[in-house]
């Protein structure tokens, strides 16, 4: 039965769009159109933006800055017991879910998913956000240029989230 439904219910919505349409008297085909267009000037406005994201996850993975920070940081992050091997992933997530995705994967096949690791790895990606790939999405979509606190708020909001994880895996599991 789910199966049938899962088949039917993209038809089922796009009809009960264009049915919702007609009923109310509206341009179907101009509101598509018009909409498409909205949503090309948008892309245009944000792709430099997601173009500077991609190229910066893309040195910062390949210049090795992410293994130099997760030596640096071992000693702090073994006093406060949060795994080093989870910097990557809270370095990698508030920039590219891509690249976050990339970083689990290694994780898992790495620890296995019932581990510690894999555990907090999974939870940290789940309560956390790509910050500036949402921004830049957001932000450039209706051209704010000054964000004021948003970041700041958002990657707090990142950090709050990278913590706890750790902390709620330690309880429930541990």
């Amino acid at each position: 039965m789910l199966n049938y439904l899962s088949v039917a219910i993209m038809p089922l919505i796009i009809f009960s769009i264009i049915s919702y349409g007609l009923m109310k008297k509206v341009s179907i085909f101009d509101s598509f159109t018009k909409g498409a267009k909205d949503g090309l000037e948008t892309t245009v406005r944000i792709l430099p933006s997601l173009v500077a994201l991609v190229t910066a996850v893309s040195m910062l993975r390949a210049s090795g800055f992410i293994d130099f920070l997760c030596n640096f940081m071992a000693p702090v992050l073994d006093f406060a017991g949060f795994p080093k091997e989870l910097v990557p992933l809270s370095l990698m997530r508030p920039i590219s879910g891509s690249g976050a995705l990339a970083v689990i994967d290694e994780l898992l096949k790495t620890h296995g998913a019932d581990s510690f690791i894999g555990r907090c790895a999974s939870v940290m990606a789940g309560s956390t956000e790509t910050t500036f790939y949402t921004l830049a999405v957001y932000l450039g979509s209706v051209g704010i240029t000054n964000s004021r606190h948003t970041v700041k708020s958002a990657l707090c909001a990142d950090l709050t989230a990278m913590i706890i994880s750790v902390i709620v895996v330690k309880l429930i599991f541990y």
